[in-house]
């Protein structure tokens, strides 16, 4: 059916889109499309590969993660970080905290598919096993592509900055995947396919956490998330290609030295710089910054465009540019200023 999030003006001047992908919610849906067989031809290859290198702890963590119904919410927190530290958070939940959401879930979901060990989730030493999983998850599902899905998370919280920019929040939640959200003042509707139920959810000054994702088909409702609620919506979904090339093994390998060495020289470095300092600046914009014409400061964007080091979306009819993370890397370990002379 519905999940109305209801606003009022103070949680309109709070709402924000995050700063950084969450690597956890991207893990927790990563997971839930290697198991789902109605996943896109896209990820057919990726699956293969990911399955053939799970260790039993990363199975394990799986029948926690099932393609569809219930899983515990402390294992996937819309929270940025670092992978690692973020499942260092995981192992150190306290065994009240698991107690206290089990009691609230388990009663109300036996139809759900609750994993039967479940009830272990409180001993240390399972919890352990499960966060071990959990890393290898990562490495395996993710981690060779998380350039590629933090390209496309800046690439869409550009354009999302922009509505912002445009329309105010509003225009921003209106827009940001209509296909999943319907804006319809002052009430944020989402469809939620396969349950009969409506909800409400009010946010109550709160305000809401808008989350970019490169893995979801749809978008999620975190309403227990702190310090605010939030919702996680599929990135680029007005940017097809973006999607369907994220996965592709042969993306990263694909960036070769011939493009990289025509970046040499000072103006064309300075160009990538402008971009790495104002993510999500237009043509116009980054002449600006340059002191470029506005068609030189364009060639100069293609090439480092076609070079990987950075990614373009459009906004009606303005490109938008943001660094790529080769290009971050780029810039950060070239120690004689940016790019050389």
């Amino acid at each position: 059916m519905v999940f109305r999030i209801h606003f009022t003006a103070e949680d309109l001047a709070r709402t924000r889109v995050a700063d950084a992908p969450m690597p956890l919610v991207e893990l927790k849906q990563a997971a839930r499309a290697l198991q789902d067989r109605r996943q896109p031809a896209r990820l057919s290859g990726w699956r293969r590969h990911s399955l053939a290198r799970l260790s039993a702890e990363a199975r394990l963590a799986l029948d926690f993660i099932p393609p569809a119904g219930w899983s515990p919410t402390f294992i996937g927190a819309p929270q940025s970080g670092a992978p690692e530290e973020l499942i260092e958070q995981v192992r150190a939940t306290p065994a009240s905290q698991i107690r206290t959401a089990l009691t609230t879930i388990l009663p109300h979901n036996s139809t759900m598919g609750v994993p039967p060990l479940t009830c272990h989730l409180t001993d240390p030493a399972f919890l352990d096993r499960l966060c071990d999983g959990l890393s290898v998850l990562y490495e395996v599902l993710l981690g060779p592509y998380w350039p590629a899905i933090v390209d496309a998370f800046t690439a869409d919280r550009a354009v999302r900055m922009r509505q912002v920019l445009h329309g105010g929040v509003e225009q921003l939640l209106s827009q940001a995947n209509p296909h999943g959200m319907r804006w319809n003042a002052p009430v944020l509707e989402i469809p939620t396919p396969g349950d009969s139920n409506d909800y409400d959810l009010h946010l109550e000054g709160r305000g809401l956490l808008l989350v970019p994702s490169m893995m979801l088909a749809r978008p999620v409702i975190h309403y227990d998330a702190e310090p605010q609620p939030a919702v996680t919506y599929p990135a680029s979904f007005d940017s097809p290609l973006r999607r369907l090339t994220a996965f592709a093994p042969a993306a990263a390998p694909a960036r070769t030295a011939a493009p990289v060495a025509a970046l040499l020289g000072h103006t064309r470095a300075g160009v990538l710089t402008a971009i790495a300092e104002h993510p999500g600046c237009s043509t116009k914009e980054l002449a600006h910054f340059t002191q470029l014409a506005p068609s030189s400061a364009s060639e100069h964007a293609t090439v480092l465009r076609e070079a990987g080091l950075i990614t373009t979306v459009r906004y009606r009819n303005t490109a938008l540019h943001s660094p790529s993370q080769l290009g971050l890397n780029l810039l950060n370990h070239t120690s004689d200023g940016p790019l050389g002379h």
